[in-house]
């Protein structure tokens, strides 16, 4: 899993709580506190390497540095 490996090696200090859930038919959503930044069923594709760790970045904002920075 890219996309958790990205968030927990970055945001470990910020993210209380990581849970996957399997779906129906190869769903892949990311959803962070209520809101949803990558949905697999509207894009039609799969979350490309590092996509999901900028979506994050994006929503938490640049006052939020990444672990270890």
């Amino acid at each position: 899993m890219s996309a958790t490996n990205d968030l927990l090696s970055n945001y470990q200090h910020v993210i209380d709580e990581l849970r996957l859930i399997t779906g129906d038919k190869g769903a892949f959503d990311v959803i962070v506190d209520g809101v949803a930044i990558y949905r697999k069923s509207e894009t039609g594709r799969h979350a490309a390497d590092g996509e999901i760790l900028g979506l994050f970045s994006d929503l938490v904002g640049a006052e939020v540095a990444r672990f270890g920075t």
